[in-house]
């Protein structure tokens, strides 16, 4: 009888306003007024977010030492500054408030902090992480990467590559969990951070690392997303769907923290390294592209398991229309027709599909992926109509 590992869940707090316990859910943890580096997605200022947080931490009197110098898809080179900023500053914890890439990088940040190397120093765990760490929380304003619940962050090198990063010191010891937080997302995001959470649970639950006991958080991440998803994009002020999303995407954090994701992220985080896209929507096509390949041998019963946890029929072949089914009435689009990715042959798409930094997700997927696949993938994604 294989093993089963599952890793550890950081604290969680969760209900609508939860930010303003920030200050108190850190005493304790860090000596009395000592600086918290707040790591925050730039466009947060007008909702008011940065500012409760601030307001929360300055409350419990720690000191606020902010960083916004971020963007989608966070660079190593933007890791490094804030790096600098925290060692100068002499922080004691690092607060992520945002969607995955402020996660990713504040995640990154509070485990860099205490060695002497840069970001790139790290990339795909070819040196170990220092041994100590500061102390993180992750706020998500999002419902969709699930950063806040791994051990894993991407960052971007000056190549433009996707470079990942692995290991326990990158978990946060902390998640708020604040649905009113996120109702200012745009409908489209809102869909595409939705179906992210959903790509993670179906892969996490479906590739060749998958378990029994990991699967009790997969298929509960899938039934919140079907439940919720639509109600979310059509009624963006609805707490409870807001708070229903959120608990997915954690839930399919963890998921992906224990058993990892499959070929659809391969082929997402290529699509993302030769054009920008969404990374929710990446995988959602990428997904739509490969599942009914994927499913068409399913001998344990796996993707019947994830059509029933979608509501239908426990059979593998219901699930590719049920999936695209949600992926089209959510809203996002599948084609990437006039968005600049006919410049990207199939060839290209297959060819970075390949590359190192991918080769984790494609060794996971259920059915081993040769190189012609890797090429029809890529066409299918790229002339996805």
């Amino acid at each position: 009888m294989s093993q089963i590992y599952i890793a550890r869940t950081p604290e969680i707090i969760q209900g609508a306003g939860c930010i303003a316990a920030l200050g108190k859910a850190l005493g304790g943890r860090i000596p009395a007024g000592a600086p918290v580096l707040l790591v925050a997605d730039p466009g947060l200022k007008a909702s008011g977010a940065i500012d409760a947080a601030s307001a929360s931490l300055a409350g419990a009197r720690f000191g606020v030492v902010p960083f916004t110098d971020l963007k989608s898809d966070p660079t190593m080179a933007q890791t490094d500054a804030a790096v600098a900023l925290a060692r100068r500053e002499r922080v004691a914890a690092v607060v992520a408030l945002g969607g995955g890439s402020a996660m990713d990088l504040g995640k990154s940040v509070a485990a860099i902090v205490p060695g002497t190397e840069p970001a790139a120093h790290y990339g795909l765990a070819a040196n170990p992480l220092p041994a100590t760490r500061l102390v993180a929380v992750c706020i998500p304003t999002t419902a969709g990467t699930g950063s806040e619940a791994t051990r894993v962050t991407v960052l971007t090198a000056a190549d433009g590559s996707k470079v990942w990063y692995w290991g326990d010191e990158l978990k946060p010891a902390l998640i708020l969990l604040d649905p009113a937080l996120t109702t200012g997302l745009p409908a489209a995001l809102t869909a595409a951070t939705g179906i992210d959470a959903l790509v993670h649970a179906i892969e996490a639950s479906t590739n060749a690392n998958a378990n029994e006991l990991n699967d009790l958080y997969c298929h509960r991440a899938i039934s919140l997303v079907v439940r919720h998803l639509r109600r979310a994009v059509e009624s963006p002020t609805d707490l409870e769907a807001r708070a229903g999303l959120q608990w997915a995407a954690t839930l399919a954090g963890m998921s992906i923290d224990n058993c990892g994701t499959a070929i659809a992220h391969n082929i997402g985080h290529a699509l993302a390294s030769l054009r920008p896209v969404h990374h929710g929507r990446a995988v959602g096509l990428a997904m739509r592209a490969t599942l009914a390949w994927n499913a068409a041998e399913d001998p344990a019963g796996r993707f019947a398991a994830v059509a029933a946890a979608m509501g239908e029929a426990r059979d593998a072949r219901v699930l590719p229309g049920a999936f695209e089914r949600l992926l089209r009435e959510s809203g996002v689009k599948v084609s990437l027709a006039g968005e600049g990715h006919d410049q990207v042959t199939p060839a290209a798409l297959a060819s970075q599909m390949a590359r190192p930094e991918n080769a984790a997700m494609r060794k996971s997927n259920h059915r081993g992926v040769a190189d012609a696949d890797l090429l029809t993938f890529a066409t299918a994604v790229l002339t996805a109509s």
